[in-house]
């Protein structure tokens, strides 16, 4: 064969590998979005159809919590489950059992069934968010990597902004909401399941007790902590806080849609950010602008034309911390080890969301800004630990 078929016959097979890679990720990051999709739309149309049958707020808190006694209960498993079966049967697996859960809502009368349900919707969120994660960072490179966790990410908030959106649409009664989510996952599952898509390597390597890996990552552990924090309790409470402060119920509800319109919309060029310069440094320059941007919220509340381009703002800033952090983690594990580490991500989340909200209520009621003061003490102590380890890290390689 000449030089020249021989090359020609290379960059046909690159052009078809880069082609696979992109239907790929494409497909993994779909099922994310589907994945924040149903988890958004699941949340309240349980809780509207509980409310709806009588249960108390109580009761149906602790239903909520259902949701994170599942991911309890399969985090410790995790990296030891995909080292055996491999992730793409898990996500598979995770994707029908979804779907079946959300029909059996409507299809059983007795409530107190619905606690076990949401257990298992915990299980299943919790192996696709760790999963698709991991193998969205198996399908980058290290120049590439921010760029990508920034789609992903921005695409889970995507589908986390669709849920309440299909409820408009279809309401909160009867078969059909269930009946959307249930089919928005077996859309999900064909997409993982086309043919040709590049399957993540799980070797059993790197296994270990979640406790270890949250040992290897701290910063990632504490990344997810605060992003989990703030989140839930800017969602449970920025509502009540404009309100607070003589704003409109309804437009106290759009400053929370303007957050996450920014924390879609940013993350790209964050992403961007993340491929042309030191990760560690932009996180900690992110970390610097939210403290400061949420020590203005009480200020910038006072006018409107500033609230919402300056929300929009905060909000892609806060989420490109978290985006950063999925980089850094991204170029340091692989494998079974990538999906300990998330696996140990996913328990932090959950003690993120139980802190956050409880101990915003608490500041709110001592003192009128007690949101903003929360926010600004979470991502200032954050920033200052990031200083902190960073400044050890190099008087250690100094000494060395």
């Amino acid at each position: 064969m000449s030089i020249e078929g021989s090359q020609t016959t290379q960059l046909s097979m690159q052009g078809q590998t880069h082609r696979i890679s992109l239907l790929s990720l494409a497909a993994v990051i779909g099922a994310a979005t589907i994945f924040g999709l149903t988890y958004s739309l699941t949340a309240p149309l349980v809780a509207l159809n509980l409310a709806e049958r009588g249960m108390g707020e109580t009761l149906i808190g602790l239903n909520a919590a259902m949701h994170a006694v599942g991911v309890l209960m399969i985090a410790p498993a995790l990296p030891w489950l995909a080292g055996r079966l491999g992730a793409q049967p898990l996500i598979l697996a995770a994707l029908l059992m979804t779907a079946a859960l959300l029909l059996l809502f409507p299809a059983i009368p007795i409530v107190w069934m619905w606690f076990l349900l949401r257990v298992g919707l915990g299980v299943g969120a919790e192996i696709l968010f760790v999963l698709t994660e991991s193998w969205a960072n198996d399908l980058s490179d290290d120049a590439t990597r921010g760029r990508i966790m920034a789609t992903y990410t921005a695409m889970l908030s995507l589908g986390f902004a669709g849920g309440p959106l299909i409820l408009s649409v279809t309401g909160t009664e009867g078969v059909l909401p269930f009946a959307v989510g249930a089919g928005a996952a077996l859309l999900a599952l064909l997409l993982v399941s086309a043919p040709g898509i590049i399957k993540p390597p799980m070797q059993a390597h790197g296994q270990g007790s979640l406790l270890r890996f949250m040992r290897l990552a701290p910063v990632a552990m504490s990344t997810t902590a605060l992003n989990a924090a703030v989140e839930t309790a800017g969602l449970s409470f920025m509502a009540l806080y404009a309100v607070r402060l003589g704003w409109e119920e309804q437009a106290g509800t759009q400053l929370i849609t303007t957050l996450m319109v920014g924390a879609i919309l940013l993350q790209l060029p964050i992403g961007w950010l993340c491929d042309k310069m030191d990760r560690r440094k932009l996180m900690i320059w992110l970390g610097v602008l939210c403290t400061l941007g949420a020590v203005a919220w009480p200020f910038m509340l006072r006018t409107p034309w500033v609230a919402y381009p300056a929300l929009f703002l905060w909000g892609g800033l806060f989420v490109g911390i978290y985006t950063t952090m999925l980089a850094i983690v991204g170029s340091r594990f692989r494998g079974t080890e990538l999906v300990g580490v998330y696996a140990a991500m996913g328990l932090l989340w959950g003690g993120g969301a139980l802190i956050g909200p409880s101990l915003t209520g608490l500041a709110l009621d001592v003192a009128q800004h007690g949101l903003p003061i929360f926010v600004a003490l979470a991502c200032g102590s954050f920033t200052l630990a990031l200083l902190l380890s960073r400044s050890l890290s190099s008087r250690q390689e100094a000494a060395a």
